[in-house]
């Protein structure tokens, strides 16, 4: 059955015009219970023998201890050398009450932070538990939710009792999408500038743009600023050509989301993509497909105008957050289609909402082949040089995943996204950066979160494998190894994920979103399929009629 709802992304794109309808047109999912996971904080913690990799740029380091008091870290003391026994008189000690957590050979880092974290969407069916749980199973410890398309009081409820640890959750970032709840269309500055304060006064931590009239974003922007707020943007092809990523920085914009508004900042022979006469932005096939021939259309890496648009942006201090995984169905469809993880964590719902559909965002797959995935293939290499350039002069790049979209899954996505950054160049060293402390920057809070160094927040991953020899040890579904017996086996997933001073077990988390999944395809006998193929006798379709 065809979906019958209105398109995330067209809601989204138009908040102007929607106004109000965004709110009652965004139905709330399921919120988070009540906290019965997680042990601590603790008056005292120390983490024994970990190897740091605390995400300043240094090298690691171990073995050391780490103490925490409540939720701050208070101590951090190397207590020996690699394969040398370690001599206990030279540790911290835990005290009467306190509690020690052996990690002696484990790697530990900075919590992550995901930039672009939807918590959810009614038509996905992914209600607040089964998204926070995958999200600290993969050792994500803070979100910015870019548009609460939940509402923003919903939004700012978990991000109080998150703040207070009473359910099991990331920190939150608010950034209500421009125009939410409002009482009539914004059609003037002034208009513009009301929201905004009426934004900031409700308690949101920044704003979320897709593009808007010039004097109508540049209005909004500034008094964002005044405020001492935020911004993202995602710049819909709507307004880009009105104003791209280098207008918007001009005028205060903070932070990019993807990568739209970069080709077209970098137009040379043009100022509007070249549309073919067909072209209708509703079409989503037609506006995917034309958008993986943008970065081709732009100035040339290392001519004057390349060099210029990163040059300013730089020195705007401006954070890119590509989110390169939410796109890479596109490149290769049946990679992300056919990914492990579907089979154990992917909700019925939320799999009948990523297959072909003329109505839902994203799921565009109606006529996807081998000549779009090599011109997205194309796409990507240009975007990436960009990216990786950006952050060798020194820009900020950041990692987001924008998960629940285009077969990308909560936590597993943002595992991906960190391949992906090393496939553009980045040393593992610099993906964990751009993970963790570059992301705190962004968010105006790396004096809490971001790194590992005494006086910050509690938040950590810990894992049993290297994560700098291979990312994918990450995943909650592990990487793959053969052992001494020539036997296959799994290594890998975050052991424990720590937010907040309270210590998580990882591995178990991800347990219970598997019973969740189990539990949803028990009750509708559904089994995965893939798109065109018909279910086993007796099991319930998971495409569309």
């Amino acid at each position: 059955m065809l979906k019958r709802f209105t398109p995330y992304f067209l809601l989204l794109t138009v908040p102007v015009l929607l106004n109000g309808l965004y709110q009652s047109v965004f139905a709330q999912v399921e919120k988070a219970p009540a906290r019965k996971e997680g042990d601590g904080p603790y008056n005292r913690l120390v983490i024994r023998g970990v190897t740091l990799i605390n995400s300043t740029g240094a090298p690691p380091v171990g073995p050391v201890d780490i103490v925490v008091e409540k939720n701050r870290i208070t101590e951090i003391k190397q207590v020996g050398y690699p394969g040398v026994p370690v001599d206990a008189r030279n540790r911290p000690n835990a005290g009467i009450n306190g509690k020690e957590l052996n990690c002696e050979g484990m790697y530990l880092m900075p919590g992550f932070i995901d930039m672009h974290g939807h918590i959810g969407g009614q038509a996905q069916g992914a209600g607040a538990e089964y998204v926070f749980k995958l999200w600290l199973g993969h050792g994500i410890t803070t979100i910015r939710d870019p548009s609460c398309g939940n509402g923003l009081d919903w939004v700012l409820e978990h991000r109080a009792k998150s703040e207070r640890n009473e359910i099991t959750a990331p920190r939150i970032k608010a950034y209500t999408v421009f125009g939410q709840s409002a009482k009539e269309p914004i059609s003037t500055p002034e208009q513009a500038r009301a929201w905004v304060r009426e934004n900031a006064k409700r308690g949101a931590d920044g704003i979320k743009f897709f593009g808007a009239a010039p004097e109508i974003f540049r209005a909004a922007l500034d008094e964002n600023k005044k405020l001492g707020l935020r911004s993202a943007c995602h710049h819909a092809q709507l307004e880009v050509a009105r104003m791209n990523v280098l207008a918007t920085a001009k005028a205060g914009l903070t932070s990019m989301e993807h990568w739209y508004g970069l080709p077209e900042a970098l137009f040379e022979d043009k100022t509007i993509q070249t549309y073919p006469a067909d072209y209708n932005y509703n079409n989503e096939q037609n506006r995917f497909e034309e958008a993986g021939k943008l970065w081709q259309q732009a100035a040339k890496p290392g001519t004057e105008k390349w060099n210029k648009v990163l040059d300013e942006l730089i020195a705007l201090d401006f954070t890119i957050d590509p989110t390169f995984n939410i796109y890479e169905a596109n490149r290769e469809l049946m990679l992300a289609r056919r990914a492990e993880w579907h089979d154990d964590y992917t909700l019925p719902s939320l799999w009948r909402f990523y297959g072909p559909s003329r109505i839902s965002h994203g799921s565009y797959w109606h006529n996807w082949g081998t000549e779009q995935e090599v011109t997205w293939k194309r796409n990507y290499q240009l975007w990436m040089q960009f990216i990786n350039e950006y952050k060798n002069r020194g820009g900020r790049v950041t990692t987001g995943s924008d998960s629940g979209f285009i077969y990308q899954l909560y936590g597993f996505a943002y595992i991906r996204e960190l391949e992906l950054l090393r496939e553009a160049g980045f040393h593992p060293l610099e993906v964990i950066r751009a993970a963790t402390l570059k992301g705190a920057e962004a968010l105006g809070m790396a004096d809490q979160i971001g790194s590992v160094e005494v006086g910050k927040l509690a938040d950590f991953v810990i894992v049993e494998e290297n994560p700098l020899a291979n990312l994918k040890t990450l995943y909650g579904t592990g990487a793959i190894q053969l052992n001494d017996k020539n036997e296959v086996v799994r290594v890998g997933g975050v052991k424990y994920t720590v937010k907040d001073g309270v210590v998580y077990d990882a591995r178990q988390l991800l347990a219970d979103v598997r019973r969740i999944v189990a539990a949803a395809k028990q009750k509708e006998n559904f089994e995965i399929t893939q798109p065109g193929v018909s279910p086993k006798a007796g099991k319930v379709s998971s495409g569309r009629n």
